[in-house]
């Protein structure tokens, strides 16, 4: 009940911050760009609105993720509030649990807003919808679950300004996970070590892409997607421990 308390507190504060919605207008106004786009593309043009509308709505939700998520914590001990909250019969698990699934809640109600506006352009344009769309959506809300939660991480021991910077390379560096496995094989000695060590410490953020079968129209199988979740959501769950464990070592006296 706390942690629901928390969340829904997390919710109705990120619904008052300007940036939230800065990132969702530019997101539907990208969408909405591939209309214009689309009459420059000879052919394919189908092809373009998915991947501009599918590309828009991951870029800016990790945006929101990364430049929000940064802040849940780092907020309360600028503003002093972290004091009155660790004072309180609150456990510090269950605040970062509050904080952490106010926001993905957040990210949530955003990516149904930019979906709609995807949506509605694609019906607009007589362009076929396919379920792949929404497992494709369903996989970029994991991906936005899993930065939200480095960013939380980043947050409980950094200042905003570099929990910003190190998720930000966290997000670049998971997304070139399987090149830095490949490099790291035709190399010999320390260098591969570092390499596979990178591909199997950091999440492999690259497998929650499926934007290329969207516009491509290819089936994932569900065994690969229940494969995909599990390792999303065991990551996640991963961090989640791992921010709660440095939170309960820090001293705010």
């Amino acid at each position: 009940m706390k942690v629901f308390s928390i969340a829904l507190n997390t919710f109705r504060e990120n619904l008052r911050d300007k940036l939230l919605y800065n990132l969702l207008i530019f997101a539907l106004l990208m969408i909405g760009s591939s209309l214009i786009l689309m009459r420059l593309t000879l052919g394919e043009f189908h092809r373009l609105i998915l991947d501009i509308g599918l590309g828009s709505i991951n870029f800016f939700g990790v945006l929101i993720a990364i430049f929000v998520g940064i802040g849940l914590v780092s907020k309360e001990i600028e503003r002093k509030t972290i004091y009155t909250i660790v004072s309180k019969p609150v456990a510090r698990f269950q605040f970062l649990l509050g904080k952490y699934l106010g926001l993905c809640l957040t990210l949530f109600i955003n990516t149904v807003i930019m979906t709609s506006g995807l949506l509605a352009v694609l019906y607009f344009q007589d362009v076929p919808i396919h379920t792949v769309l929404f497992k494709a959506l369903g996989m970029i809300m994991l991906e936005f679950m899993v930065i939200t939660a480095v960013a939380l991480l980043f947050s409980t021991f950094s200042s905003a300004t570099l929990s910003a910077i190190f998720t930000l390379a966290i997000y670049v560096i998971g997304h070139l996970t399987p090149d830095l496995k490949t490099f790291g094989q035709k190399m010999e000695g320390a260098g591969r070590t570092v390499l596979e060590g990178i591909y199997y410490i950091l999440p492999n953020l690259d497998r929650f892409n499926l934007k290329g079968h969207v516009t491509h129209q290819l089936e994932v199988p569900a065994g690969d997607l229940l494969m995909i979740t599990a390792y999303g959501m065991a990551y996640t769950a991963f961090l989640l421990m791992l921010a709660s464990i440095i939170f309960q070592q820090r001293d705010f006296r």
